[in-house]
């Protein structure tokens, strides 16, 4: 079954923006269960610790129900008892009202006290690095426009840094997904890199237009709205950037398909002087296009 592979709108964070099929691959690698537990969702990641926890606390609870009188001050058989005497013992707790009354009693309970460090240990890990790796807060325009720009059509997008503080280095690359046949009949799909008027800025903390002319030398020169649709050309656009407050370099991509090419428009003002003289950066007009003549 060959791969089938298309864009789709992108969305922000860690998606590339594109489906497609995979054949001979796993989605989540069991035997790999450090990337496992970094790629899930939250709620997922959550449920799992729970689980687990009842697993283990459960499978003790039954060790200790195996040999009645193996725990003092519990009920012969009563699983109740030995589940929550599993759970105290767990987590290192031990309130005393029921402790190991057999060698049995003593040895699964060292055992189970081991576990509860290891899980303790390794549950806090990965917590931790949940929380501390860094994401990207960047707003993009919902559509790119092509419109002149200097006598020059010129493809544009905005972007801008979704948080208070400003971003440094931020490199921009924007790729096209575009047929390239080979001498041989043979059709491929590849990416092609467009040259940007300015692909960096040393700092950015109001709303970066990223622009390509499309001159002669332009990958898109022979395309019009209609031809990027039958072709399904798609953009990947491309960030890094570093991120002071987290002392972090963060990543983003976004994508775009042909329907979002906006031809004759421009983008509105998002950027105005308030009235003390400041700045006033309106994110929510980061999508805002007017119709040029």
């Amino acid at each position: 079954m060959p791969a089938k592979t298309h864009l789709r709108r992108g969305l922000r964070g860690t998606q590339l923006g594109i489906a497609y099929s995979k054949v001979g691959a796993r989605r989540f690698d069991f035997s790999d269960p450090y990337h496992f537990a970094l790629t899930i969702h939250w709620p997922v990641f959550v449920l799992s610790i729970f689980s687990i926890y009842a697993v283990i606390t459960t499978a003790f609870a039954g060790l200790y129900t195996l040999q009645p009188g193996s725990l003092a001050n519990a009920r012969p058989g009563h699983f109740g008892d030995a589940f929550f005497f599993s759970i105290e013992t767990l987590a290192t707790v031990g309130y005393g009202e029921m402790y190991p009354a057999t060698a049995y009693g003593h040895t699964v309970s060292s055992i189970e006290i081991v576990f509860g460090m290891a899980f303790t240990a390794i549950m806090t890990g990965l917590i931790f690095v949940r929380f501390s790796r860094p994401k990207a807060r960047m707003v993009y325009s919902d559509a790119m426009v092509i419109t002149p720009h200097n006598g020059i059509p010129t493809l544009m997008l905005r972007v801008a840094h979704g948080r208070a503080g400003t971003l440094t280095n931020m490199t921009v690359t924007i790729d096209a997904l575009m047929p390239r046949p080979t001498t041989e009949g043979a059709s491929y799909r590849q990416l092609v890199s467009l040259k940007l008027t300015r692909a960096t800025m040393p700092m950015v903390g109001l709303i970066m237009t990223v622009m390509h002319p499309i001159d002669e030398t332009s990958p898109l020169a022979a395309y019009d709205a209609a031809k990027l649709a039958a072709d399904d050309v798609g953009f990947l656009v491309s960030i890094e950037a570093r991120d002071p407050d987290l002392a972090a370099v963060i990543h983003d991509i976004k994508a775009y398909r042909p329907a979002d090419i906006r031809y004759g428009a421009r983008f509105g003002d998002a950027v105005g002087p308030a009235g003390d003289g400041t700045l006033i950066v309106d994110l929510t007009r980061i999508s805002v296009l007017e119709e040029v003549a």
